[in-house]
C-alpha cells in the first residue's frame, strides 16, 4: 500500500472494529488558574484579562477552577496599601469567580497576604479567609480528593513553609484517607521547580517550600497524581516517582506585560478519564496588552 494516509485510515478501522481504538471516556475536567496579579491601578486592563481567562476556563469545558495563589498585589516590598483597598481587590476577584458560575477553590499566595499589626492582621491569612474560607482544605469530586494548602507561611529565615500546625493537619487528614484514592495537591510555592538552574543558570533553594521533603513523605504510600504549583510564571513538568509536579504559567504571564520566557498569559485545563488517568493542556487564551 503506497498511500499512508490510506494506511493509517486502515489501522484505525482495524482498532475500532476491535474496540482497541476506543478511548476511556472523559469523567473531569477543570481548570488551574494561578498569578493573576490585581492591583489597584488595573494597570494594564488585567481585570478584563482575568475575566476573559476565566471565560476560556468556561467555555472549554471546565467544571470548576481552583486559583493557585497571587490573585491580587497586596504584599510585598514596597507595598503599603489601606485595608479598605486590599478589601475591593479581593471583592472585585471574588465577583469574577462568582459571575462564573463554576465552583472555585481558592490557594493563597504571597502577595496575596495581608499584614496590618494594629488592627490584627499579623499572620498575613486573615482577609483572604475573610472572603474564601479557611487556607488549607481539601475537597472531594468524582472520587478524586484536592489538597489546597496554604505554602506562604514564613519560617525564621523567612523562607516559605506549612507551619507546625498545618503539618499536623495534613498528616491527619491523609491517615483518614485511603490510600487507593487519587489525589491532586494544589500550592502556591513549589515543592520542586527548576526556575533558578533554567532561567538564571544558577541553582538557589529559594521560592520552594522548604519543608518540601515533609510533605512529599507524608504523601508516600497515597495515590498522589498530581501536583498543582504557581509561584514562579513559568510553565514547567517534573515528574519524579510517579508524580507529576506541574509549574502552571501564569494568568498574567509578565504581570500583563507579555509572555514571560517563552511562557505565554495562560491557564491549565486538566482532564481525567474514567480511569483515573489525567491529561492537561496549557491554554493562552489570546490576552494582548494594549
Amino acid at each position: 500500500m503506497n498511500n499512508p494516509l490510506a494506511y493509517l485510515l486502515v489501522i484505525a478501522f482495524f482498532l475500532t472494529s476491535c474496540g482497541g481504538g476506543k478511548l476511556p471516556e472523559r469523567k473531569l475536567t477543570f481548570a488551574f488558574l494561578t498569578d493573576i496579579h490585581q492591583n489597584a491601578g488595573n494597570t494594564d486592563n488585567r481585570r478584563d484579562g482575568f475575566i476573559s481567562a476565566v471565560d476560556m476556563a468556561v467555555k472549554s469545558g471546565a467544571q470548576f477552577i481552583i486559583t493557585g495563589g497571587d490573585m491580587v498585589d497586596i504584599s510585598g516590598m514596597g507595598v503599603n496599601i489601606p485595608k479598605s483597598l486590599a478589601d475591593s481587590l479581593y471583592a472585585a476577584n471574588k465577583k469574577i469567580l462568582d459571575d462564573s458560575g463554576l465552583p472555585y477553590y481558592p490557594a493563597i499566595g504571597n502577595h496575596d497576604r495581608y499584614f496590618n499589626h494594629d488592627e490584627g492582621f499579623d499572620i498575613g491569612d486573615e482577609l483572604f479567609e475573610s472572603y474564601f474560607g479557611r487556607s488549607y482544605y481539601t475537597f472531594e469530586v468524582s472520587g478524586i480528593k484536592f489538597f489546597v494548602l496554604n505554602s506562604v507561611r514564613f519560617t525564621d529565615n523567612k523562607t516559605y513553609t506549612l507551619g507546625d500546625e498545618q503539618m499536623q493537619w495534613l498528616n491527619s487528614e491523609l491517615a483518614a484517607t485511603s490510600v487507593d484514592q487519587p489525589l491532586v495537591l494544589s500550592l502556591h510555592v513549589p515543592l520542586y521547580s527548576l526556575y533558578y538552574p533554567v532561567v538564571e543558570g544558577k541553582i538557589l533553594d529559594l521560592d520552594v517550600v522548604a519543608d518540601f521533603a515533609m510533605i512529599r513523605d507524608a504523601f508516600r504510600g497515597h495515590n498522589l497524581r498530581l501536583v498543582l504549583q504557581g509561584h514562579q510564571h513559568v510553565y514547567e513538568e517534573i515528574f519524579s516517582q510517579n508524580v507529576y509536579y506541574i509549574t502552571a504559567g501564569a494568568v498574567s504571564g509578565n504581570w500583563w506585560r507579555g509572555s514571560y520566557h517563552g511562557t505565554e498569559e495562560g491557564f491549565l485545563l486538566v482532564h481525567v478519564d474514567v480511569e483515573n488517568a489525567f491529561t492537561w493542556e496549557y491554554v493562552d487564551f489570546g490576552w494582548e496588552k494594549k
